[in-house]
Order: C-alpha cells, then sequence, then structure tokens
C-alpha cells in the first residue's frame, strides 16, 4: 500500500492547514521508525514500514500527482490511500472514502489527473474560511490557537485510522474512525 500525505515543502509551509496531510505521514513515520529510502527520482520523500510506503510530495500541492505516479509505477502498487485536508469538513471531522471528485482541491486534481480516481481518500476537516475569497490565505496559514490545542489528538486519530486501514476494509474503517468534529 503507498499512503500520501499532502502538503507543501518548506518551513514556511510546515504548520498550515493545507499540510495536515504531511503532519500524519510524519506520525506514521516516527511510530514505525519507517526507513527512508532514496528517493531523488520520485520527487518526494519515500519511507517504508513493513510492505507498506510513506511518502510526502516535494512538487508542491497542485502537482502531487508527478510524485505519486513515479512511485506507484515504479514499485508496481495497487492500493494508494492519500490523506488531506477538507475545508468542506469541520475542524476535526474524519472521513473515507474511495473515488469521487477532487472539490476544487488541487492536490486531488493532479493526482485525478495522474493516477485516476479510484484511490481511498482521508479527509481531515480544518474547517472554512467566512468568506469564500480568503480560501488560499486560509489553507496557507496556521491553525487557530484554540484548534492548535487539539492538533496533536486528531493527527493521532488519522494515523490510528491509516494503521487499521492497513489491516482492514476501508468500510470497517469507516465506522471505526470517522468522526463529524472534535471538540476542543
Amino acid at each position: 500500500m503507498l499512503i500520501v500525505g499532502l502538503g507543501n515543502p518548506g518551513p514556511d509551509y510546515e504548520k498550515t492547514r493545507h499540510n495536515i496531510g504531511f503532519m500524519v505521514i510524519d506520525e506514521l513515520i516516527a511510530r514505525h521508525n519507517a526507513s527512508k529510502l532514496s528517493s531523488s527520482n520520485f520527487e518526494g520523500e519515500l519511507y517504508k514500514f513493513q510492505n507498506h510506503f510513506l511518502l510526502k510530495p516535494l512538487t508542491f500541492m497542485n502537482l502531487s500527482g508527478n510524485s505519486v505516479v513515479k512511485v506507484k509505477n515504479f514499485y508496481k502498487i495497487e492500493d494508494v490511500v492519500v490523506i488531506h485536508d477538507d475545508l468542506d469538513l469541520p475542524f476535526g471531522a474524519l472521513r473515507f472514502k474511495k473515488g469521487g471528485g477532487h472539490g476544487g482541491h488541487n492536490g486531488l486534481k493532479s493526482l485525478d489527473e495522474m493516477i485516476g480516481k479510484e484511490y481511498v481518500r482521508v479527509r481531515m476537516g480544518i474547517g472554512k474560511p467566512a468568506y469564500r475569497g480568503e480560501v488560499v490565505s486560509y489553507v496557507l496559514s496556521a491553525f487557530s490557537l484554540e484548534n492548535e490545542k487539539c492538533l496533536d489528538e486528531v493527527i493521532n486519530n488519522a494515523a490510528d485510522a491509516v494503521e487499521y486501514l492497513t489491516k482492514h476494509s476501508l468500510e470497517g474503517t469507516r465506522c471505526k474512525y470517522s468522526k463529524r468534529a472534535i471538540e476542543c
């Protein structure tokens, strides 16, 4: 299984809402003491634990599919799980689905173009800005102080869910780990 966390590389983006996928991958790397693989050809940071790969594309969000397709094709991986931020869900909500549209998310749009739409999505709620015109600045900004208090819990819950998904069905994972939101 290839488990991808979406985000943007570099310290300017490290703690932003758009990088919550990277944060979950970092948690999984730490939990499993995952081995870093040589990944210069993959345009991303690639790790492995057991028979699973963890990927943080370093292509910036809008070109995430470029990195994913290279790893997927090189290792002949069928099952892809993508962890990403979702504006349509309140902070702390966690949802799972296979396939579907990109909903305006440029990282998902890139993936859809490069590998098709039939991958599992771990949708992590980040809430939405007050005005539609603020979406870009919102996703590229840090979490609020209130959200920051619960961020570790949200990341750990998503990491638990992904670990469960590596051994169980999508439906089983959905039943056990879906959350509407989190109380901070």
